[in-house]
């Protein structure tokens, strides 16, 4: 019997005895409910792929220091099975940093709060001994599912892109004898880098033993630069792979939804195809950023802030549905078809999709409310604002509170250091007829930093300010990843630091955690007019419901939100995402059936600005990517 063996010979890849051309896809676990994983696996085989290339977010299954979680949307054991189930190979890379559009590049948000704080992506010790104990966990899971082993892991990367960032040689010589304490010496190790001969001799590793990949812009001339890369290989050693041939791109908040040219797409990988070269389609199917994981880029400054949609769509070839019945799936296919004779699975149908209507949305809870319902034990005193990381509070909101005496002409508040975007809200304390009504007064931007004017409201004794900050991703690329959130500095109020603050946690869930608010709807007690007026500005929790009759009418959705302001949303408690139609484009959130029962389906949503006056949500049946606000202030995503 013949062992099973994958490794690089003549400039070529070899699997067993037989030349092997890498036509893979990119498909995240992690983006995808595991009820569908088959169905969007499928669809890539009829694509013609022979290989998944997948990320492993160390945050997703590290969300506390040691808290392994390896169950659900998490379960990457049995993703890669059902890969091999399916006859794919898989190019496994394991981080610890993985960029991906996803928070924090993969990295935990705890280790922000470590002391003294870690440098990353670097050889310091503390933070490589974190990584180790990551990494002795995942690695054991991976060993009997490489391919000389019997499974379908031919291929295990570090560290992503490096050299874009850094050029520790010590640190990329640590990840790799790492990896190969606990894989052994029969793996091919590598790294990905961007094209040029910049970023290859930061990015690689000089040791005859790690196989240096390239990505470059989709449309460049490949070859060119595949005879760059055989000089950060060793002699024989270098298989031109295109490790992320993109077939689409990311958005951010606010720019036009991104397209590519399917033709020009189809044809870019031809060029790398037709003379033996691999590829990896990043994204073949891109999926979901559920939860509060979509991340974030920066341009030249840390505050030029750009925060990704919810949808992960990519313009690839398999849509966010796992649609297929698109130009650029027909164009790729019939360029793969050509050099992946083998039979292809039967290509599946198009996912049905309902529209089931109107929503009614009630009101169940002001910010008061919920700031009333929080655990006195969870918040946290202190002279100065401290950082969400250290206040423990890892994704979505904190409220911070503290007072002041009111002067009669008003009082000018500044925040020059926040993440990522304060809403500023004041009320009278005790002993005022008003008590605990919030006002909206105004809100600060990481990207639009300005300070707030607040009038005087009159309160007898002294003022209380309440600062809602919002957590809209950690920045996953680029230098300025080490993105703390929260308030990051000083408040000052008339020039003057304003002390004392308490930091009070607003604890929704984030992807594959167990509820910690209980958001099932209830018929609440009938409350003031003053808690009602949804015309106000003060962040609310709305709820509604609709119902399907049978097992047989649950279809893909999608939640229609025009007319909303800003937010987040849960559908029988699972966190979609986050919506925002009045800065686009995105305008519809993704729901995915398995997420869906018979009956009473349960939608809450999270509302920071203003809802839609009529209260309703429309569930439809089709994406859409044309919100677009004609507000100058969106200017800062573009």
């Amino acid at each position: 019997m013949i062992s099973r063996i994958f490794y690089i010979r003549d400039d070529m890849f070899w699997k067993d005895e037989n030349p092997f051309q890498i036509i893979g896809g990119d498909l995240h676990y992690f983006r995808v409910l595991p009820e569908y994983w088959e169905d969007r696996l499928l669809r890539a085989k009829a694509l013609g792929l022979n290989t998944i290339q997948m990320y492993v977010p160390w945050n997703l299954h590290e969300p506390k220091p040691g808290e392994m979680v390896f169950e659900g949307i998490s379960d990457v054991v049995s993703f890669i099975k059902l890969c091999q189930k399916l006859d794919f190979l898989v190019m496994l890379r394991a981080g610890p940093y993985i960029c991906g559009e996803w928070d924090f590049g993969g990295f935990p948000a705890w280790l922000l709060a470590v002391q003294p704080p870690l440098k990353l992506r670097t050889s310091d010790p503390a933070y490589l001994k974190l990584v180790e104990r990551w990494w002795d966990v995942l690695f054991p899971k991976v060993l009997p599912l490489l391919y000389s082993n019997g499974g379908p892991v031919i291929m295990v990367q570090i560290e992503n892109e490096y050299g874009s960032y850094g050029n520790d040689k010590a640190y990329l010589r640590n990840l790799v004898s790492m990896a190969r304490g606990y894989l052994g010496d029969d793996i091919i190790v590598y790294t990905t880098d961007g094209g040029t001969r910049e970023t290859l001799e930061k990015g690689t590793v000089p040791l005859d033993d790690v196989y240096s990949a390239v990505d470059f812009t989709t449309g460049d001339d490949p070859w060119p630069i595949f005879e760059l890369q055989k000089k950060f290989n060793a002699p024989g050693r270098s298989a031109p792979l295109s490790s992320e041939f993109y077939t689409g791109w990311l958005t951010h908040w606010g720019e036009k939804i991104a397209k590519t040219d399917a033709e020009f797409t189809a044809a870019s990988l031809e060029k790398i195809l037709s003379r033996n070269g691999s590829a990896v389609l990043y994204m073949v199917h891109g999926g979901t950023n559920f939860g509060f994981y979509s991340g974030a880029n920066t341009g030249s400054e840390e505050s030029d802030y750009k925060p990704d949609l919810t949808s992960y769509d990519y313009d690839a070839p398999i849509k966010e549905s796992g649609d297929i019945d698109n130009p650029k799936f027909q164009a790729l296919q019939r360029v793969i078809m050509k050099y992946n004779p083998e039979p292809h699975s039967i290509i599946p149908s198009n996912k049905k999709r309902k529209a089931y209507g109107s929503i009614k949305m009630q009101m169940t809870a002001s910010l008061f409310d919920l700031v009333s319902m929080t655990d006195v034990a969870d918040v946290i005193t202190s002279a100065n604002p401290i950082s969400m990381e250290s206040s423990g509070q890892m994704f979505g909101f904190l409220l911070y509170e503290s007072s002041y005496v009111a002067k009669k002409s008003g009082n000018i508040l500044r925040i020059p250091k926040v993440h990522d975007r304060a809403q500023v809200f004041v009320s009278c304390l005790s002993q005022d007829v008003d008590v605990g009504v919030l006002r909206y007064i105004g809100t600060t931007e990481r990207w639009n930093n300005h300070p707030v004017t607040i009038p005087t409201i009159g309160c007898t004794s002294n003022t209380s300010l309440s600062i809602l900050v919002e957590n809209m991703g950690r920045v996953n690329y680029g230098p300025y990843i080490f993105d703390e959130k929260g308030i990051l500095s000083s408040v000052y109020l008339d020039g003057q630091i304003l002390h004392g603050w308490k930091m009070i946690p607003i604890p929704f869930h984030n992807l594959n955690q167990m509820p910690n608010l209980s958001f099932e709807i209830q018929n609440t007690k009938k409350r003031s007019q003053k808690f009602n007026d949804v015309s106000q500005k003060e962040p609310a929790l709305f709820a509604g419901e609709f119902s399907i009759n049978s097992v047989e009418e649950i279809k893909d959705t999608y939640l229609s939100f025009n007319g909303w302001g800003k937010g987040v949303a849960f559908v029988n408690k699972f966190n979609i995402g986050r919506y925002w139609p009045s800065v686009g484009p995105q305008c519809n959130l993704y729901v995915p059936a398995p997420l869906l029962k018979p009956g009473q389906n349960s939608v809450v949503i999270f509302e920071l600005e203003s809802p839609y006056l009529d209260l309703l949500l429309e569930a439809v049946d089709r994406e859409d990517f044309t919100c677009r606000s004609n507000d100058s202030k969106v200017n800062h995503v573009r």
